[in-house]
């Protein structure tokens, strides 16, 4: 895969749920989870499982960062 965005998250799938027309895929990446909502046509076209690797792919055109 080549792509633009430059952050690219990888991750293992760890939940999938699916509601009426938007799925919810939680992707734990190195201990923290990120939630993406895409379509369940997208879910199902990229037959993503739990279990599967993927990437989180974040393009913004604002990233803040925050401190404790």
């Amino acid at each position: 895969m080549k792509i633009s965005a430059r952050n690219q998250l990888k991750g293992t799938i760890t939940e999938i749920v699916k509601g009426a027309t938007t799925a919810h895929v939680k992707l734990d990446v190195g201990g923290a989870i990120v939630t993406s909502a895409i379509t369940n046509a997208a879910v199902d076209e990229l037959k993503l499982a739990v279990g599967q690797q993927a990437y989180a792919v974040v393009k913004a055109s604002d990233v803040m960062i925050a401190i404790d």
